[in-house]
């Protein structure tokens, strides 16, 4: 056993603070990995806030973690000590049912262990995640990365904005020649919007804030909708391939249903915590259009986006923090006063006092 600093939520009132505890003394196919750079999600918000039930406290939050191997057990062959290393938001499966067996590991037929706040598959301890200084992982569920070392701290998001776009743009096929649609430009938005130019498609960004539209237009995007306009709507109805909504917040989904064309779809990723008013049935039986889900990707899937973005200088655009500035980091994040994606650097740990 190793004794892990940290920041835990000790409760969902409470701010996060300083926190010790134990990792796992690694095992022949564990790696322990010193992490130097923890992105933050709005799940991990939800989580320490028990926004979405069934919190364990006190709970180690972070599942966007890029760091180097300090160890590796006797039967590990993938990873030697010294590799800049990226884990997300897995960090084990069942590994026996069907999906685990096809690369999809977060859909495991009996639950994938999330990196924090989640049983493990045998000891059914719960994980603590990435505000942390180190972490031992399965290797299964360690990721390999090939981006700059000066870029390390904008790639801790791709772990889960990144991968949570990639994975529905190439499930559905996106390339040259498709006509996409992104809607949001927040964490997951912005990413959404370089990952699809990047495969070649004609990238439209929907927005309700027309000062988003310079950002946009950098990202990537050929043309910014204000969805608020219902003329400027209107103008793309039934014209797009595919729609990739990012929004965390309840809407109607029909303004941008109406904007599919034959057999074209639409994918929700952003999770809000009240539903979405239900679809009107004429607006996707007309056009045989289909409303559809994703979560993340699997780990090969995890590493071909790592590829992808690392081939096309593809990197989060970030605001480092220091672990301190985390409560304050959350309020900001709940006013989308951030662009587009806090990241902690772990050095700053050791400048907070343990508990």
């Amino acid at each position: 056993m190793t004794l892990a600093k940290a920041y835990a939520a000790r409760s969902a009132t409470t701010p996060l603070a300083p926190f010790s505890f134990e990792r796992r003394t690694p095992t022949a196919r564990d790696i322990a990995i010193d992490i130097l750079h923890c992105g933050v999600c709005h799940s991990d918000l939800h989580t320490a806030r028990n926004e979405w039930g069934g919190t364990t406290y006190p709970a180690v939050p972070g599942h966007e973690i890029v760091g180097r191997v300090t160890a590796v057990g006797d039967g590990v062959s993938k990873f030697k000590v010294g590799d800049i290393v990226g884990v997300g938001c897995m960090v084990d499966s069942c590994q026996h049912c069907q999906p685990c067996a096809d690369g999809l590991e977060q859909y495991c037929d009996n639950g994938f262990t999330g990196t924090y706040d989640s049983p493990e598959q045998v000891s059914r301890a719960i994980t603590m995640g990435g505000y942390s200084d180190h972490i031992v992982v399965h290797e299964k569920f360690v990721l390999k990365v090939t981006h700059a070392e000066a870029d390390l701290a904008a790639v801790a998001p791709l772990l889960c904005a990144g991968i949570t776009t990639y994975s529905p743009l190439r499930q559905w096929k996106v390339g040259p020649g498709s006509k996409v649609g992104i809607v949001g430009l927040g964490g997951l938005g912005h990413m959404g919007v370089k990952i699809a130019a990047a495969m070649g498609a004609h990238v439209v960004l929907f927005t309700t804030s027309p000062g988003k539209t310079e950002d946009a237009l950098r990202l990537g995007a050929k043309e910014v909708v204000v969805s608020k306009n219902a003329d400027e709507m209107a103008a793309h109805a039934n014209s797009f391939d595919f729609i990739l909504n990012t929004v965390a917040a309840a809407h109607s989904l029909d303004p941008f249903l109406a904007l599919l064309k034959l057999d074209g779809t639409m994918t929700l990723v952003g999770a809000p915590a009240t539903p979405h008013p239900s679809p009107a049935v004429f607006g996707l039986i007309f056009k045989r259009r289909r409303l559809a889900g994703s979560l993340i990707g699997g780990i090969a899937e995890t590493q071909e986006m790592l590829d992808f973005c690392a081939a096309h200088g593809i990197v989060s655009d970030i605001e480092p923090i220091p672990m301190a500035g985390i409560n304050d980091a959350y309020e900001r994040m709940l006013k989308s006063d951030v662009k587009y994606r806090f990241v902690v650097d772990m050095a700053t740990l050791k400048e907070s006092a343990t508990a």
